[in-house]
């Protein structure tokens, strides 16, 4: 009986470690495919979010800046009218 608790105790050493493996295996996986999709994505000139969201408020007060100045040019254009 005890040869067969150490055939069990064995084979759940060697399970064990085995899990251990696959899942070191794992993590370095997702770091080298981490690692390749940021320098695939750097390679790529894409904009951050922190830029986009620079130029996005840019344009909004362009924007703004073009409404008022055309507010002006009708109210000055109503003036020259009467």
């Amino acid at each position: 009986m005890q040869q067969g608790n150490k055939i069990f105790d064995d084979l759940s050493k060697l399970m064990t470690n085995a899990m251990g493996v696959a899942q070191g295996a794992r993590t370095e996986a997702e770091t080298a495919m981490k690692s390749l999709m940021d320098r695939w994505l750097a390679d790529r000139d894409f904009v951050t979010r922190e830029e986009f969201d620079a130029v996005r408020g840019m344009a909004q007060k362009a924007r703004e800046e073009n409404e008022a100045l055309k507010a002006r040019i009708d109210a000055l254009e109503g003036k020259s009218d009467s």
